[in-house]
C-alpha cells in the first residue's frame, strides 16, 4: 500500500508528512535545549562558590562555529543541487557536509581529552588546585634528571601509576562474601606477591552444606576460587536458612490461627513466634565476611576513589575492610597550572576577614615556596593593573559636590585579583609583565593547553605535594568537579549526539539515496530537506552553546 503525501504535499498544510514530523520533533527538542539553558542560568546566578569563567579553549570552539556554519550552507546547497538534478554536486556538498561533522567531533573529543586528564582539588580552606599529577617512577630513578619512558612504575595494566594512590601498611583484609571485587582481589594478590608476602585465611572456617561439612583450615591461601567457593557456601546456607524460617513460620501461624478462631492477623501476631529449638539442627552456618591476614604486613596501594581511608582501618566499596596503618600519601602535582582563592577569599569576606590576610595564611602559601613567590609576583602584577585602571578611568565623583572620591571607577575583577592562571605562570617565569601573558600561548596550546614539557625547561610550572589530610575534595575537569562541569558536558554530549545522529543520517542519503534519486529525484531531495532543517537546528543550538559556555 502506498502511503500519501510521501512526495505531495498535503492540500490544506502544503507540506508533505516528513516536513510536519521533523516540525514537531524540532519543537520538543526546542523544549529539550530550552530547559538545559535556563537551568544553566539559574544554576548560574544562584552559585554559592565563584562560578568557572571562560574556562574552557575558545579557538576549538570559534573554529566549531564557523565549522557548523559552513555545514549548514552546504547542506542547503546539496538541496539545491538535488533540485537542479545535479547529483554530482550534491555529493560533493553532501560530502563537505559530513566532513566538517567529523571536524567538529575530533575538536570536541580533543577537548574532552583535555578535561578528563586535568586534575583539580579543593583542600579544606577552599583553595583550588589545577594542575597534572606526577606519575610514579621507579626506585633509584632521578626525578630532577632526564627520564625515559622506561623510568616510570606500571600497573598490572601495563599503564602509568599516577602519583595519587592511597598507602597501607597491610596487617588483615575480611572480605565480604557476595560482594568483593575480583579485579581488585587479583592486584592485592599481585602486590602482595611483589612484596613477598602472604595472605592466608585467618583463622579455621567450617561451613555447612547440604552434601556434608566442608573446613577450610587456617594458613589457606586467598584465591579468588577459594572466595568463590566461600561465597558459593554461604548463598546456599542463607538460601536453606531462608526456607527453614519460612516453613517453620507458615506452621506457627497455622498453629496460632486455629488456637485463636475468627482473630484477625494482628489480633494474634504477637503469638506467634518461631522456636529456636525446632529449627536448630536444619540450620546451616553463614559466612558473611571471610577474614584473612598478611604476613609480613606490607604495604598495598589503592585508588583514592576506591578507599575510605582511616587511621587504624580502612574500607573500600566493596567492602572489604582493610587493618593497617594509613601511610603518607600525597598528591604529587608534577605541575601546577592554576591556583585558585577565589573560594577562600568569598567566605572570608562573609566572616568580615581581610581576603589578602586569608589568602596569606593559607596552606598552600604557607608550604610553597614557589606558589608564594608566584603570589608575590601576582601581586606585583595588579598592583599595576589597579594603577593602569585609576590612570585610565580616573576615580568617582561625589554626586553632590562634583569632586572626585577615593572610589576608582575601575578595579581589577575578584578572578584577576585571587586566581593565577598557567599564562601567568608562564609570563613570571619568561619575565614578562602580567599584560603580556595573552602572547604566550602557541596555537596548539590553545586548543590543548599549555605545553608542560617545553615549558618546563623554563620551570615554568611549580611542583607541590599536597598531604592527603589537606585534600577536602579532588577529580579530573569531570561531571563530579562541579555543577558547571556536570552541565557542560551534558549539554555538550547532548548536542554532539545530535550532530553524530545527523551526521548518520546526511551519510545514508549520500551512499544510499541514488536508488530514491533514480526512482524519484523529488522524493530524495524531499529527504534532505528535512534532514538540512534537524542539521540547521543543531547549528543554531551550538550558536547559543559557544558564547554561553566559551565567552561569559
Amino acid at each position: 500500500m502506498e502511503i500519501p503525501y510521501v512526495v505531495t504535499p498535503r492540500k490544506d498544510t502544503g507540506l508533505i508528512n516528513s516536513k510536519i514530523a521533523i516540525w514537531l520533533f524540532l519543537a520538543s527538542e526546542v523544549m529539550l535545549f530550552g530547559g538545559f539553558f535556563s537551568a544553566y542560568v539559574f544554576l548560574r546566578i544562584g552559585a554559592d562558590y565563584p562560578w568557572p569563567e571562560r574556562a574552557l579553549p575558545v579557538i576549538p570552539g570559534l573554529v566549531n562555529t564557523f565549522v557548523l556554519i559552513a555545514s549548514s550552507v552546504t547542506v542547503v546547497f546539496a538541496w539545491a543541487s538535488l533540485k537542479l538534478r545535479q547529483w554530482g554536486k550534491f555529493q560533493a556538498y553532501m560530502g563537505f557536509t559530513i566532513l566538517c561533522a567529523c571536524v567538529f567531533m575530533v575538536l570536541k573529543g580533543i577537548e574532552y581529552n583535555v578535561k578528563f586528564h586535568h586534575q583539580a582539588l579543593r583542600m579544606p580552606d577552599g583553595a583550588v588546585i589545577e594542575g597534572h599529577l606526577g606519575s610514579e617512577l621507579k626506585p633509584g630513578v632521578d626525578p630532577h634528571g632526564k627520564i625515559q619512558e622506561s623510568d616510570y612504575l606500571l600497573d598490572h595494566n601495563g599503564s602509568k601509576i599516577e602519583e595519587d594512590r592511597i598507602f597501607v601498611e597491610t596487617a588483615g583484609l575480611t572480605f565480604n562474601t557476595v560482594r568483593f571485587h575480583k579485579d581488585w582481589v587479583k592486584e592485592i594478590l599481585k602486590e602482595a606477591e611483589e612484596e613477598h608476602a602472604k595472605i592466608t585465611l585467618a583463622s579455621e572456617l567450617k561451613l555447612q552444606a547440604k552434601g556434608g561439612e566442608q573446613v577450610f583450615a587456617a594458613g589457606t591461601p586467598l584465591t579468588i576460587d577459594l572466595l568463590e567457593k566461600i561465597a558459593d557456601l554461604h548463598v546456599a546456607a542463607r538460601t536453606n536458612n531462608g526456607t527453614v524460617r519460612a516453613d517453620a513460620l507458615r506452621a506457627e501461624w497455622a498453629t496460632a490461627k486455629e488456637e485463636n478462631p475468627h482473630k484477625r492477623g494482628w489480633e494474634m501476631a504477637d503469638k506467634v513466634n518461631i522456636d529456636p529449638a525446632k529449627i536448630q539442627g536444619k540450620l546451616l552456618t553463614e559466612a558473611p565476611s571471610v577474614a584473612f591476614k598478611v604476613e609480613p604486613a606490607t604495604k598495598l596501594e589503592f585508588k583514592p576513589r576506591d578507599i575510605k581511608e582511616g587511621a587504624t582501618q580502612s574500607r573500600l566499596r566493596d567492602d572489604t575492610t582493610i587493618e593497617g596503618k594509613l601511610l603518607e600519601s600525597p598528591m604529587v602535582f608534577h605541575y601546577v597550572d592554576a591556583v585558585d582563592f577565589r573560594y577562600l577569599a568569598m567566605k572570608a569576606k562573609e566572616k568580615g576577614q581581610d581576603p589578602a590576610v586569608a589568602v596569606e595564611k593559607s596552606w598552600l602559601l604557607a608550604n610553597s615556596k614557589e606558589l608564594k613567590e608566584a603570589w608575590e609576583w601576582h601581586k606585583g602584577e595588579i598592583a599595576k593593573l589597579e594603577q593602569h585602571l585609576k590612570d585610565k578611568y580616573g576615580f568617582e565623583k561625589d554626586e553632590k559636590t562634583g569632586l572626585p572620591t577615593t572610589t576608582p571607577k575601575r578595579e581589577p575583577t575578584f578572578t584577576e585579583r585571587y586566581r593565577i592562571e598557567w599564562k601567568d605562570f608562564a609570563a613570571k617565569a619568561a619575565g614578562k609583565p602580567r599584560t603580556d601573558r595573552e602572547e604566550m600561548p602557541t596555537f596548539a596550546e590553545q586548543i590543548k593547553g599549555p605545553d608542560y614539557e617545553t615549558r618546563e625547561q623554563n620551570h615554568t610550572f611549580p611542583h607541590l605535594e599536597v598531604p592527603r589530610e589537606q585534600v577536602a575534595f579532588s577529580s579530573k575537569f569531570a561531571p563530579a568537579w562541579s555543577t558547571y562541569y556536570a552541565i557542560y558536558f551534558t549539554m555538550t554530549g547532548l548536542h554532539g549526539l545530535h550532530v553524530i545522529g545527523g551526521a548518520l543520517v546526511l551519510a545514508y542519503y549520500l551512499f544510499f539515496g541514488k536508488k530514491m534519486y533514480l526512482s524519484n529525484p523529488e522524493w530524495l531531495a524531499n529527504r534532505v530537506e528535512v534532514g538540512g532543517l534537524f542539521w540547521h537546528f543543531v547549528d543554531l543550538v551550538w550558536i547559543f552553546l559557544f558564547p554561553l559556555l566559551y565567552l561569559m
